[in-house]
């Protein structure tokens, strides 16, 4: 535990830094395009139009690539996130019949214009994640520790650097900085909204982490979602239904940046009608929901994402292009917001980004990416490709058609088909969006 501790206190700052790095070169070069009486009044400046106005287009290919990738499988991971937690609730119906249901409700976010209008939403979801993490610190406490509890910890290398990934995955999720400070009147806010954000989730993520690994231990290696740890009570059902909500506005967080670069794509960015932005980004949310349904392995997926895309989009590439676009004296010099001096200014700032480039690539693409991967393809082997209902438990066993032999239980699911193994374990973290704090500056 105290290495998960000391990862999230690493990742939430490597992630505050490169938070940094894109608010600073957003800001470089919407003042540059200025210089050049650029109109942004009907454009939404995105992250890989940054990369092309100061690095070039090959930058600006790499950057739209992982960005977008990252985007929409952040999306997929929401949908079955959606599809995941609600059957907590109503198990009436499968995992797979959920992802349907919650995909056809995601798909509203066409109508949802731009980041301006997520404001009052941002800030609910805010006050979701915040019950939602101390339900689980409180209610793991009160449930106390199961018989038999052990604290062993993932005992293999997949295991801790699985869980390892999912933290930096946590801490990554600002793919969407670009386009949040460009719905902000006051963008300069940015930097002190996020760090003083990353310390709120850290309030959040430590408490519950802490006490949902304490009441139940290893158990949490083989469950990708502590909800399903804990007895279902009103309480719980709240806490399932705000995550809920919160999960459909994150996917319209994660969704919408995609929205963006499609309306590009087909010239309808700059289109006044609503109706027509919102038939033209239906085509963004169709692949979103196949991939939903196709791997719906809620937890492992998340690791992958972390350590193959998050690790370049949030990481890797913001260092590297703020060390390359300030190379030279003159650009240093004519920076917009250089590097404070308590970080050493312009040497510290290289430092730094050198120190998150390589530990980055080490540890989270590369132990974190064959961890992930690992796993990821032991969720395929052992459940199979749209599989119906992840880690669901088996139904209850059908009684033996006959009289004395009513309490022998048939070796078989509802399908008919051998009991599904266990998955391959997942280290779990509480997982949380920092967006909805952002907006408090807007």
């Amino acid at each position: 535990m105290l290495s998960g501790i000391l990862f999230q206190l690493l990742y939430g700052l490597m992630g505050s830094w490169t938070a940094y790095l894109i608010s600073v070169l957003y800001v470089e070069y919407r003042a540059r395009k200025e210089r050049e009486k650029a109109d942004f009044r009907n454009h939404v400046i995105q992250w890989f139009e940054v990369l092309d106005g100061l690095l070039g287009r090959h930058w600006r290919n790499v950057g739209l690539a992982f960005n977008c990738t990252f985007l929409l499988f952040g999306s997929v991971i929401q949908l079955i996130a959606c599809a995941s937690n609600i059957y907590y609730i109503n198990d009436k119906l499968d995992k797979r019949t959920w992802t349907y249901i919650f995909g056809a409700c995601c798909a509203t976010t066409v109508f949802i214009p731009s980041f301006h209008n997520y404001r009052i939403w941002s800030f609910l979801g805010l006050v979701m994640t915040t019950y939602t993490a101390w339900y689980l610190a409180v209610a793991s406490l009160i449930h106390g520790q199961v018989d038999g509890v052990k604290h062993s910890g993932p005992t293999k290398m997949v295991l801790y650097f699985t869980g390892a990934t999912n933290i930096l995955y946590t801490f990554g999720g600002h793919a969407v900085t670009v386009e949040i400070m460009h719905a902000m009147w006051r963008p300069q806010k940015f930097k002190a909204i996020y760090l003083m954000a990353t310390l709120y989730v850290l309030t959040l993520t430590l408490p519950s982490a802490a006490s949902v690994y304490w009441a139940f231990g290893d158990q949490l290696l083989t469950r990708s979602n502590a909800l399903a740890l804990l007895p279902r009570t009103a309480f719980r059902d709240a806490a399932v239904v705000l995550m809920l909500a919160h999960q459909f506005i994150t996917f319209g967080f994660a969704c919408t940046p995609l929205y963006f670069v499609w309306e590009k794509l087909v010239g309808l960015h700059d289109c006044r009608s609503l109706c027509r932005r919102a038939a033209a980004r239906l085509p963004v949310v169709v692949p979103i929901w196949f991939l939903a349904i196709i791997f719906p392995f809620f937890g492992p997926i998340n690791s992958a994402v972390g350590s193959l895309l998050v690790s370049f989009t949030v990481y890797i590439i913001p260092a590297l292009a703020h060390m390359i676009t300030f190379r030279s004296a003159t650009a240093r010099e004519n920076a917009m917001e250089p590097p404070p001096r308590l970080l050493g200014r312009w040497t510290g700032a290289y430092m730094i980004n050198a120190f998150v480039v390589a530990w980055v690539l080490v540890v989270g693409f590369g132990f974190g990416g064959w961890a992930s991967m690992t796993n990821f393809v032991r969720q395929i082997d052992t459940f199979g490709l749209f599989t119906k209902c992840y880690q669901c438990p088996p139904p209850p066993p059908l009684p033996f058609p006959g009289g004395g032999l009513g309490n022998i239980t048939m070796p078989f699911n509802g399908d008919g088909l051998p009991p599904t193994p266990a998955p391959s374990p997942a280290h779990y973290f509480f997982r949380h969006h920092r967006h909805h704090s952002h907006h408090r500056g807007l």
